[in-house]
């Protein structure tokens, strides 16, 4: 019985036990991904972390939860009411629902009852967690206009242009991966990657096999969720604190909620697409590793490996310009992976042609050759062109012709002050300026021998 026959039976007491449990799973992920990430960088940065509530600390975010819970909620004069509210709902609530179709594990029983560990498989899953990750992107360009603030608009809009950038590369890369598996399903995928490589010596993950995506996916989930060294939105220092810079208590809470489930989901996404989902390598799917809530446990620790991988990039790398980040994503992210999709494509053709003919007709060798001289081709006009020489002495222009002073234009020191005489006053003019220091200016004192005896 497939994942998806299995999950159909699935009763009303069922289904709503497998929603409370997957909102509690992302919740504990979240309080346990705040803490472990502060955990972590101090460790890192050679300084405690938290220690002080719960044991060993571990409680900390619980507390800072509840804390913000009890803050007032402020809103701004200038804010739009409805949309101020509603902002940190509609980021909030698609980050939950995308993780509705990850596969959790196998087969199991929930009070006697058996069914899979996933909520529903779709068989365009994949396309649904797509989905959701762009409609988050809303509440957080909603958020940012309807705070009346000049800051969180412009957080806003790099947000919006940083998911439209990233989801493109993260887009193309999972076509690869569709196409090995000939499915759209992640219960699916998973199960495309059962088989061991090379004669069992590598799992058959699609991390190993189409290892180029693998790294595209990776740099694009860390971009699409506006973390570390991508966190252009939050810039503190160039827009205070972002799209949520107006935004307290519970409204504020929201926000971070859906960020961290938001990792949460595109790193289960991944250990889905790439590494294997909840199987353990290297045994077949009757084996007890593979049996029960076992796969559970594998998932959450692949899940973790990507998790700790946001950490570690936070804690290591500084935070990219935004022309850098654009460039990346336009200029380097999506060419490759286009130009990676259609080489997948091409050998897929070739290993087709290869199993069905037992070699290759003169006009598959004819599209072999024409497709070597197109790639030529395109190296040779990605290639640079020659520089021109530089002149040092040349004086840079602006577009329109004006001189640019230059960079290490150093300005002059100031002369310095001259010092002005001033006329010493007679002795009764000095004891009533001495006597009334308010009504009239204060002289400087005279010095020499002109302050021994007095006289002029």
């Amino acid at each position: 019985m497939s994942t998806a026959e299995l999950i159909a039976d699935d009763p009303l007491w069922l289904i709503v036990v497998k929603v409370v449990g997957i909102f509690a799973f992302l919740v504990l992920m979240t309080l346990f991904m705040i803490n472990w990430e502060r955990k972590v960088v101090a460790r890192m940065q050679q300084r405690p972390g938290p220690n002080r509530v719960g044991p060993g600390g571990w409680l900390q975010s619980l507390a800072d939860g509840l804390k913000l819970a009890f803050k007032e909620d402020i809103r701004p004069v200038l804010a739009d009411k409805w949309v101020y509210f509603l902002a940190p709902v509609i980021s909030c609530i698609p980050a939950f629902v995308a993780f509705s179709v990850i596969p959790l594990g196998g087969e199991v029983s929930i009070f006697g009852e058996r069914t899979a560990l996933q909520l529903v498989d779709l068989p365009v899953g994949v396309l649904v967690v797509l989905a959701c990750s762009s409609l988050g992107v809303y509440g957080i360009v909603l958020s940012g206009w309807a705070s009346g603030s000049p800051y969180p608009l412009l957080g806003a809009l790099r947000s919006a242009a940083q998911v439209i950038s990233y989801e493109i590369a993260m887009g193309l890369s999972i076509v690869a991966v569709v196409m090995h598996s000939h499915s759209l399903s992640t219960s699916d995928i998973v199960n495309a990657q059962s088989q061991p490589i090379l004669g069992g010596a590598l799992p058959g993950w699609f991390g190993i096999v189409l290892p180029v995506s693998f790294v595209i996916y990776v740099i694009s989930m860390v971009g699409e969720t506006n973390r570390a060294p991508f966190d252009l939105p939050e810039a503190e220092s160039e827009l205070v604190g972002g799209f949520h810079t107006e935004y307290s208590s519970l409204k504020f809470a929201l926000f971070f909620l859906a960020e961290y489930v938001n990792m949460v989901t595109v790193s289960a996404l991944a250990t889905t697409l790439f590494l294997g989902g909840w199987k353990f390598p290297f045994v077949g799917d009757d084996h007890v590793l593979n049996s029960g809530w076992f796969g559970l446990l594998w998932f959450v620790v692949k899940t973790l490996l990507f998790l700790f991988l946001f950490i570690w990039l936070r804690g290591t790398l500084p935070r990219l310009r935004y022309d850098q980040f654009m460039r990346l994503g336009w200029k380097f992210l999506v060419p490759v992976a286009l130009v990676w999709f259609v080489a997948v494509a091409f050998m897929r053709f070739l290993r087709q042609e290869w199993e069905t003919q037992g070699g290759l007709d003169a006009t598959t060798g004819l599209i072999v050759i024409g497709a070597f001289l197109a790639i030529v081709l395109l190296v040779a006009f990605l290639l640079p062109d020659k520089r021109e020489p530089h002149d040092p002495n040349a004086v840079p222009v602006t577009g329109g012709g004006f001189p640019v002073p230059p960079l290490d234009l150093q300005v002059p020191k100031a002369p310095p002050r001259r010092k002005v005489q001033v006329a010493d006053l007679p002795r009764e003019h000095a004891a009533v300026a001495a006597a009334a220091p308010d009504a009239a200016p204060q002289q400087s004192a005279p010095a020499g021998k002109e302050a021994g005896d007095g006289r002029l």
